[in-house]
């Protein structure tokens, strides 16, 4: 399935019904008075989360999304019926903003959780309602109102409780695949995910042994100038937003010229542009493909390097397995706040 994580959409509430002009022609009844029923109201249109969707990509098929109208009043104190109302379903995490005003409508963060984005308009009054002593035929009644019309823009920000960093090609998509049930694709070329990718990682077996669990978002890898947009940094990095702590992952790859303090450093660099609130979050620090005799003999100096800056920089390997479950129990301490930083 092709992600998209955010898009433009016209929405457009249903129109009241028109009230009805109308008289009493009952048998016996020669001067019966005013019987024009009211419109009904137009349909509202509503957006729900579903945690069972992952992408926006229903919306780029679909750019008008309508309500019914309600139906125009008739004779004999008959009202019109309202418009059906409209729902749309949409990811966790998708942010509704109004294009116009540039107003944020809503943050839908939980299943079941139902937005009023667009109202239909209200019905006309039919003639019943004009009636007066002087005017005891009325023949006037009121028109539907429209309903509202607005275009909003939904962006999609992953919900996780731990956002994965790194450059391509680090190992981000080998780890979330080992700690979690989540299979991105993998592949030993830059660039291999494309998109976000969330798994849950169980600590301790998991809740249902009495353990716990948390949400890990791998991040597609970022390149120097990403805040600006440079390999669709722009984009990535505002999945990481909603995070409540931050791996960064680093390693050596003498290809691909990879250098741990140098690329910790850059990626702090892109963090701060993007957000000064975000780079505040608290972080781990691991060396990935620690199986690797380069990275393993590498790995005491870097450690010493690090600490001179007051990071401790771990050393974890997907393949055996080293030090996977020490970092998964510290990562849910710290996305839970039980930690301050480890």
């Amino acid at each position: 399935m092709r992600f998209v994580d955010e898009c433009e959409v016209k929405v457009v509430a249903g129109d009241g019904g028109n009230g009805a002009v109308a008289f009493r022609r009952e048998k016996f009844v020669p001067f019966g008075g005013p019987s024009g029923g009211d419109g009904g109201k137009g349909g509202d249109v509503f957006f729900e989360g579903d945690e069972g969707m992952s992408t926006l990509l229903d919306f780029t098929h679909s750019r008008v999304i309508r309500a019914d109208r309600g139906e125009n009043g008739s004779g004999s104190d008959m009202y019109g019926r309202g418009g059906e109302n409209k729902t749309e379903r949409v990811p966790l995490g998708t942010q509704i903003r109004d294009v116009e005003t540039g107003d944020v409508l809503a943050d839908v963060t939980s299943h079941g959780q139902r937005i009023l984005v667009a109202r239909g308009g209200k019905g006309g009054r039919g003639n019943i309602h004009f009636a007066t002593a002087e005017d005891r035929a009325p023949r006037r009644a009121e028109k539907g109102e429209p309903g509202e019309l607005r275009t909003v823009r939904l962006t999609l920000k992953v919900m996780a409780d731990v956002g994965l960093l790194g450059f391509p090609n680090v190992g981000k998509s080998t780890l979330v695949a080992t700690v979690s049930a989540a299979r991105p694709k993998i592949a030993d070329y830059p660039f291999t995910t494309l998109s976000p990718q969330v798994g849950v990682v169980n600590v301790a077996g998991g809740p249902r042994a009495g353990g716990a669990a948390f949400v890990i978002a791998d991040i597609p890898g970022l390149i120097p100038g990403a805040a600006e947009g440079a390999g669709l940094g722009n984009r990535f990095l505002k999945h990481v937003e909603r995070t409540r702590a931050l791996l960064h992952l680093v390693t050596i790859d003498h290809g691909e010229g990879r250098e741990p303090w140098a690329d910790y450093k850059a990626l702090r660099k892109e963090l701060l542009a993007w957000s000064p609130e975000l780079a505040e979050r608290p972080e781990i620090v691991a060396l990935s493909k620690g199986d690797l005799p380069d990275v393993k003999e590498a790995y005491p100096a870097l450690k010493k390097k690090f600490a001179r800056h007051k990071i401790k920089l771990r050393l974890i390997s997907a393949a055996t397995h080293e030090g996977i479950d020490e970092l998964s129990l510290d990562l849910f301490r710290l996305a839970k706040g039980q930690e301050e930083q480890v």
